[in-house]
This record gives C-alpha cells, structure tokens and sequence, in this order.
C-alpha cells in the first residue's frame, strides 16, 4: 500500500527537496503541495493525503490553525490525516500547541533524510513521532499546565491494571517492543492492550496517550 503525502511549506526550496526525497522512497508518494496553511487544509481534504507535512510558520494560516482544522473537521469531511509538524528549532514553542491541536508527531527540517522518509512511515501506520531531544521539555509544559488529576479518574476507571502499566509506560516514551520485555509479554500482546487503551479512553494516537499519562499525574516529568 502507498502512503499519499501531502507537502505544506512557504518556501518552493523546501517543498522541493522534501519532495525529492519522499518521491524516491518506494511506497510513498507525495500527492501535492501547499505554500500556506488555508492551501493545505484545501488541498488535504481534496487529495485526502494519508500524511501532510506541515510546517508552522505559513502566511494566510499558520500551521497551527491548520492541523486545527485538520483534525476537526465539518462532519461531512470523513477522511482525517495525519500531520507531522515541521520545525527548524527543537525548541519551538508552537510545537506544544501543534501536538495541542492534534498533530502526531513532529520532525526537525535539519534532520536527516532517513528520518524524513521514517517520520511519514511511522506516522502512517498510525503511530507517534516524538523526538526524545524536546519531548521531556514539551510534557514539561503540559505538565504545568495540567487540570486537577482527578478529572481524569472515572476515564482511567475503565482500565485494567495491566493496562494502565502499559499506559505508564507509553508515558514514558517506551515503544511496544520495550513494554513487551519490560513486562515479560508478547509484543503483540501490548499492541492488543495499546488498542483497548486507545479505545477505552477515546485516544486518537500516542502523542494523546502521552499527554493523557502525564495530566493524570501517572508519569512526572523527572521520572
């Protein structure tokens, strides 16, 4: 199956070389490209892209207010992709709000074309991207910003105890393979839990699941 990609970036340069790259992968196909976020959102639901690559400084709408409407969209819209924000600096504090707003992960323009080409494959298969060098400091802020713990009770309710040590886990960044040795458990035994988890608590991916981990006070950001 080809994953469809959808480039959004003001800058030609950008769009091309990312283009380039994703196009030279077998299995991806990047399907159109955008120079500012109303392009993108236009263009996401007329191409309906698995994936779109968005970056976060656009003219018209940023890319923000795009993953926004992106991910909420008017109920006659059904497909929803997902974004893989764009960020030159790893401190960039409109990632916070991006993942916020319900992006899946997101990826430094500097980086490394190898983890462009793996960015877009794990995000299309429906997973997270978080890159460890910002994440410790992005759940910091949401940590600060978390609502009382105990709005989250009746929700975490409905796990099982195993489930809420995977939960715990994926809190903590550890991918299925690591939960699945740290819980003496079959890999695909943690993706059944992870499943359950994410439909028992109404989670689109594992950026929710982390942010959900750490409101809920079940992962603090010095552990």
């Amino acid at each position: 199956m080809t994953v469809s990609v959808l480039i959004a970036d003001d800058q030609a340069m950008v769009r091309a070389g990312f283009a380039a790259i994703l196009d030279a992968q077998p299995g991806i196909s990047v399907v159109g490209q955008a120079a500012g976020g109303a392009e993108a959102v236009e263009l996401a639901r007329r191409l309906r892209p698995d994936v779109v690559l968005m970056d976060v400084r656009m003219p018209n709408m940023n890319g923000i207010e795009a993953t926004r409407e992106l991910m909420d969209p008017p109920a006659r819209v059904e497909h929803v992709p997902r974004v893989i924000i764009l960020t030159t600096f790893d401190i960039d504090e409109y990632v916070h709000e991006a993942l916020g707003a319900g992006a899946s992960g997101f990826l430094l323009k500097d980086a490394p074309p190898a983890d462009l080409v793996n960015a877009v494959r794990v995000v299309a298969a429906g997973d997270a991207l978080l890159a460890p060098s910002v994440t410790r400091r992005l759940l910091e802020r949401f940590a600060a910003q978390r609502p009382p713990r105990d709005t989250h009770a009746l929700r975490l309710a409905e796990l099982t105890e195993r489930e809420r040590e995977i939960l715990v886990r994926i809190g903590r960044g550890r991918a299925n393979a690591e939960i699945a040795a740290e819980l003496f458990i079959a890999e695909q035994t943690v993706k059944s839990h992870v499943t359950r988890i994410f439909t028992k608590l109404a989670l689109r991916d594992r950026v929710q699941a982390v942010i959900l981990a750490y409101d809920a006070g079940l992962v603090e950001p010095d552990r």
